[in-house]
């Protein structure tokens, strides 16, 4: 949730954000007059209830007929309470309710627009030329024995597939590389749960306008989740955190689950968008002050993955219309692909600024002690769809896929995925 103070204070700040993110501004005028009716129902029922306090040590004074007037006094005044009380609660809940449905205030540099209007902050490599005709993904992986897609669809429907041999061993060496990394910089090692409660999703931001994305098992009341970053946030949730030494670092290793609901006739051959993937995912607990240098430095452990295979790629920032509900401000990492002539994500990182901690209740103690709302920002290190970018960019003309230097000791220093005949 944004800070009530922020709403009250400068609420032509965040009727921006609602603009630069396609949102209704509207609802920012719904939230004050919320606020308003919220906290004057507050102080009308403080006031009722001193008074009944009040009244109930001149009852404790009186006798005779002055007590029977105070008696009869403090039973108006005890139904005055009970409704002033059901009027607060009512109001609390109504603004709560639109409370969280009101996305994170975007950063003022976010470029407003949807899927397209992203503003592309730098190219890295170049697109490689082929002499050849490049394969796709699918069919180089299938050729080389490390996908089917086929039985995947048979046992358990369309866009899930079996990663087989080599295919199997490339995804555990991408994510090997990618928790190796995050240790060496410092980073919690996590495998995580991927089912988590209701009040879990909700707080990070996940239920509301993507919860058609998300899978629930009605039965048990419990969500699958589409990456750690819902797990991690919740590592902490209701506890105060000692910040004083820097950030807490946490880097997940688990299964994300996404129904990809909206997305049918896209992306649907081979895994680039697919039902269920594996990922390593950077999470930071930090003082808010603290969280755009943070940010930048997910990226750059992103973009030192990148490096690592070899691949071409572009950083774009999101623009506000393309935004998680938690996010202020979003950097995607894009690799070239081949036979697409197109860049697809493969990182992503996020400043959720004091979104996901407010409503989650993670604090840490400032320099008087007094606790604050900490910020949550994170980012992919690594994920099932690099291997399209890894086998298409790195191809050779049999059909075989040359390993990037980097990934080779993770692969049984192999230096060339070979083609099955």
């Amino acid at each position: 949730m944004i800070d009530p103070r922020t709403l009250r204070e400068d609420p032509d700040a965040v009727r921006a954000s609602q603009r630069t993110r396609g949102e209704d501004e509207g609802a920012v005028d719904k939230l004050l007059a919320l606020d308003a009716r919220r906290r004057s129902a507050i102080s009308t029922a403080d006031t009722l209830r001193a008074e009944q306090k009040q009244l109930g040590k001149q009852i404790g004074k009186a006798s005779g007929d002055e007590r029977e007037a105070l008696l009869a006094r403090g039973k108006e005044l005890a139904a005055q309470v009970k409704a002033a009380e059901a009027d607060q609660a009512q109001a609390e809940e109504e603004f709560t309710e639109l409370h969280r449905r009101l996305p994170n205030l975007v950063h003022p540099d976010v470029p407003p627009g949807g899927e397209d209007d992203f503003a592309v902050l730098k190219h890295v490599g170049t697109p490689r030329e082929f002499d050849f005709t490049p394969r796709d993904h699918l069919e180089l992986l299938e050729g080389l024995g490390g996908v089917d897609m086929e039985r995947g669809a048979k046992v358990s429907g369309s866009r899930f597939y079996f990663l087989t041999g080599v295919g199997a061993q490339l995804q555990l060496a991408l994510l090997n590389m990618a928790a190796a990394q995050a240790a060496e910089n410092g980073f919690t090692l996590m495998i995580t749960p991927s089912l988590v409660r209701p009040e879990i999703m909700q707080g990070t931001g996940f239920l509301g306008a993507h919860s058609s994305e998300v899978y629930r098992l009605a039965d048990d009341d419990l969500y699958l989740v589409g990456t750690s970053e819902v797990p991690l946030a919740g590592y902490h949730a209701d506890e105060i955190l000692d910040l004083s030494g820097g950030p807490k670092r946490y880097a997940g290793w688990s299964s994300c689950y996404r129904r990809e609901a909206g997305s049918y006739g896209k992306d649907t051959r081979g895994i680039i968008r697919v039902h269920q993937f594996d990922k390593v995912e950077m999470f930071t607990f930090c003082r808010p002050e603290e969280a755009e240098a943070e940010h930048a430095r997910l990226l750059d452990w992103e973009e030192q993955m990148l490096a690592k295979i070899d691949v071409p790629y572009r950083v774009i920032d999101t623009a506000g219309g393309d935004l998680g509900t938690s996010a202020a401000r979003k950097f995607d990492s894009e690799a070239w692909v081949p036979t697409q002539q197109a860049y697809r994500e493969l990182t992503s990182t996020s400043n959720c600024t004091t979104f996901q901690a407010r409503r989650l209740g993670v604090r840490y103690r400032d320099e008087n002690g007094k606790p604050q709302i900490a910020a949550t920002l994170n980012g992919t290190l690594a994920t099932t769809r690099w291997i399209v970018a890894i086998v298409e960019n790195h191809q050779l003309e049999d059909g075989s896929v040359r390993v990037p230097e980097a990934l080779r000791p993770y692969l049984g220093g192999r230096e060339v995925l070979a083609r099955v005949e």
